[in-house]
């Protein structure tokens, strides 16, 4: 998402956002990056898999399984990829062009799931017409 923002001061921002793949590490998470990677999750759904498969395999065939058993199984078995794709972090950036008597800025900073982010570029976007800057107080942060 890109949007063009004009300031109080006359300045054009660019504020844009992107999703991030992969968490940002930070200086306070890094004992939790330091994990196994994706291994453990790869070895939970082959489990979980074979399982499944035995499970069907070992049911005795006068046994009927109605159909909204398997549904309400297959939501439960999708709610967590949905909700790790929905909870995905998004980098924001506002960034300004430098004028004659400014120079650029770059305000960055990282938002969870895709309504928070809207929202925040919303805000962002008046904080910008309304006071020429971001706000400091929420995500976004100046950078060098």
């Amino acid at each position: 998402m890109t949007r063009l923002v004009r300031g109080a001061d006359g300045r054009m921002w660019t504020v844009r956002s992107q999703i991030e793949w992969r968490n940002p590490a930070k200086d306070a998470d890094f004992e939790h990056d330091v994990s196994g990677g994706q291994g453990p999750g790869v070895l939970m759904l082959a489990i979980i898999i074979v399982m499944a498969v035995v499970l069907v395999a070992w049911t005795p065939e006068q046994v009927v399984v109605p159909g909204w058993l398997i549904f309400a199984l297959v939501l439960l078995f999708l709610f967590f990829p949905a909700r790790w794709a929905v909870r995905r972090p998004w980098l924001v950036a506002a960034e300004s062009k430098k004028t004659d008597e400014l120079p650029p800025e770059r305000w960055v900073g990282t938002v969870r799931g895709y309504l928070t982010v809207r929202n925040e570029m919303a805000n962002v976007a008046r904080k910008i017409e309304m006071y020429s800057l971001p706000d400091l107080e929420g995500p976004l942060q100046p950078v060098d």
